[in-house]
This record gives C-alpha cells, structure tokens and sequence, in this order.
C-alpha cells in the first residue's frame, strides 16, 4: 500500500459564497463526511496546510493583483467569483496546502498527496480572479516545487473547463508542460487544440478539447494513448494534478459523461504514467454524491 498524504483544514470551510452559488462549503462537508465512513480514512497520512506566503503567492501572481486582493474585504472580484470575510486567508490556506504537500514528497513522507482544498485556483491568472479562482494553487505549488529542487513539472487538469490561468503562466516557460482535457467549446473559452506554447514552451502545452456527450471511452483514449508517452518524453520530477470531478455525468456545469469507474480509470493512467511523486489539488465537482465518491475512489487508486 502506498503511503498518501491528505491535505486538509477547516479554515476551507469559511470560504463563503452566496446562496446557491455552485461553490460552497457543502463541497467539502460533503466529501470529508464520505470519507471519514470509509476505511480509506485511517489509511490516509493527515497533514495540516500552513498559510502561503504573500511572497510564494508572488511567484505566479502580480504585486498589483495581491495587493488589490489584501485591499478588497468582501464582494465580487469577476462575475461568479466571491471574496468572504474569511476568503483571504482560506486562500492563502489553499496554496499552502500543495506547497505543503510538494514539501512532504520532498522529504520523504510520502510519494502521493491529495489536497482537498478551496477556492479553486486553475482559472486565476496573473493579475485576475476568474470562474471561481482567487489564487492559482497549482501553478504556485509549480513553482515552488522548482524553488525545493523539482526541475521539471508536469501539469495534468482533467477539470471539465479549461484550465487557462495554469496555461498561460507556463505556455512560455520550457521546464513545466500543461496538458488539458476540458469540454470544448464552454467556459472558459481557452483550450484549442492549436493553443501548444509560445517560444521556449513551444510544444509544452497539449490541449486535449472533449465534445458534449464525451464519455468513459473517449477519456480512455486520452488517458492510456496519449498522456503516458507525452510524460515519458518530458520526463518529470513531479506531477501536479488539477482534479475537476465535474466532468462526471450528471454534474451541474457540464455535459460531459464520465462514469465514475471512468473516473478511477484516469486516476489509474496518471498513475501508472510515472514513479515520481503526484500531487493531486481539488478543482471543480458540483453533484455532491458524485464528487464525494469520485475523491474515495481517487484516494482508493493512490492507496494501491
């Protein structure tokens, strides 16, 4: 059995958003009330975030984009994106929380971790807050895990919307690849396929667009055809995993229909595509059942 972290705290469940706004707290209720029942829990290595710096923060974000942030107190930062009393500080939590998990591989603790975190962060860019994201927790955890001596970052978002803040802070930069699987066209609008990197990243970001109605099967393909050479070739040090569980059927915002045994089948490719360590980072997932199950079955096949 492998040993895996669980990156978890309560400062997440203060995050607050409005009524009926997709994202809420419920998320994470939901999930820790599944786990807890399951006898995956006592397997789990229990491991409290600490609060990111604003300096780590600045290794992806813009000095005028935090501080705008600091100023802000509470209200909308984009159209569906909220700041509460407490969102600051749960979203500097967020960000701790793969540094934190990037920090334990790298002494040792464990080779695997999933960071059941919020907000999400894969839609934040630079200088903006977008579609729910304040801070982008996985391309800071890149970043940092550059910092502790991780040269090479592989980045997979299997989340149904595309990924654009993680693409365009490495779509230039040679040492980190992005690859994308997302519903396409939707939301955010971003993940062409012809969308590969600019310059020095050029042919370091593969999009992988998925059709409305996209399934078990087409995932399949994806996930044990194209993704294991890709990693392969580049041959990282660390994989960073944006894991958006709302690309299961009967989730609210999207039209994809993943199954969960689906689901546990790209848990099971990503895996197997190399020994270096995974850090998986919740992104989105809206039907609370299916989400809360997803995360079980995810922490099943790391567990293996």
């Amino acid at each position: 059995m492998n040993r895996v972290g669980f990156v978890y705290d309560a400062i997440f469940l203060k995050h607050e958003t409005p009524a009926k706004h997709p994202e809420s707290r419920d998320r994470l209720t939901a999930i820790i009330k599944v786990l807890r029942k399951s006898p995956i829990w006592d397997n789990l290595i229990q491991v409290k975030p600490r609060m990111a710096s604003y300096e780590e923060i600045a290794l992806v974000h813009s000095e005028r984009y935090i501080n705008r942030i600091r100023r802000l107190g509470t209200g909308y930062l984009d159209s569906d994106t909220y700041m509460s009393e407490h969102s600051l500080e749960a979203s500097r939590y967020a960000v701790g929380a793969v540094i934190e998990a990037v920090e334990c591989c790298k002494k040792g603790d464990f080779n695997r971790a999933f960071c059941a975190v919020r907000p999400p962060g894969h839609h934040a860019e630079v200088d903006a807050a977008m579609g729910f994201c304040i801070f982008n927790n996985v391309a800071i955890g890149a970043c940092y895990a550059q910092k502790l001596g991780y040269k090479k970052v592989f980045i997979i978002d299997f989340d149904v919307h595309h990924g654009n803040g993680t693409q365009h802070a490495f779509e230039k930069d040679s040492t980190v690849y992005f690859f994308s699987t997302h519903q396409y066209p939707h939301y955010p609008g971003t993940g062409r396929n012809s969308e590969r990197g600019k310059g020095p990243g050029e042919d370091l970001t593969y999009n992988a667009p998925m059709h409305a109605g996209a399934g078990d099967k087409e995932y399949s393909e994806v996930y044990q055809t194209i993704l294991p050479p890709l990693v392969k070739t580049f041959s990282p040090d660390i994989i960073l995993v944006s894991a958006g569980y709302d690309i299961l059927r009967d989730d609210p915002l999207s039209a994809i229909n993943v199954s969960q045994a689906g689901m546990k089948s790209i848990i099971h490719s990503i895996l197997q595509c190399s020994s270096v360590p995974v850090v998986f980072a919740l992104e989105g997932g809206y039907n609370l059942p299916a989400l809360s199950e997803a995360v079980r079955g995810t922490l099943g096949e790391m567990l293996k």
